[in-house]
């Protein structure tokens, strides 16, 4: 059985509300729908967690960090202030495949540094939450 997690970080369960012209007008609960009817079977389980506080993020990456198959983490505004995220992802061993919905480097300059790209197996950037499939086709 192949464990895949989708981590979310600040401000994504606003998906769907927040700013539509650049994170579209799904909410998350609605793809995840979308992604289980599309990836979920007898061998592959998928599961989502969000949490705007940093802490448990932490906390929910080291839970999952040495028994799941490989995590999807869009850390949002974290990704670009927090060494302990970084430091969580160093410290596990499940692969992190970093995920953004929007072009990152095409938004503002503080936006074009990721404290997660290091860490990270992979980055999908820019392609809406269609990234989030492809990282889940890049763990099958």
């Amino acid at each position: 059985m192949l464990r895949i997690i989708i981590i979310n970080g600040p401000n994504l369960n606003l998906l769907g509300r927040r700013e539509p012209e650049i994170y579209g007008e799904d909410t998350f609960d609605d793809f995840m729908i979308h992604l289980k009817g599309k990836f979920v079977d007898d061998d592959v389980t998928l599961e989502y967690y969000q949490s705007n506080h940093e802490g448990h993020l932490l906390d929910k990456l080291h839970d999952v960090g040495f028994d799941y198959d490989g995590i999807i983490l869009n850390a949002g505004a974290l990704t670009h202030t927090s060494i302990a995220i970084a430091d969580a992802i160093a410290g596990i061993k499940t692969p992190v495949v970093e995920v953004h919905i929007s072009n990152v480097h095409k938004r503002e300059a503080f936006r074009h540094h990721s404290y997660v790209s290091p860490v990270a197996e992979g980055v999908i950037v820019g392609f809406g939450l269609r990234g989030y499939e492809l990282a889940v086709q890049y763990f099958l």
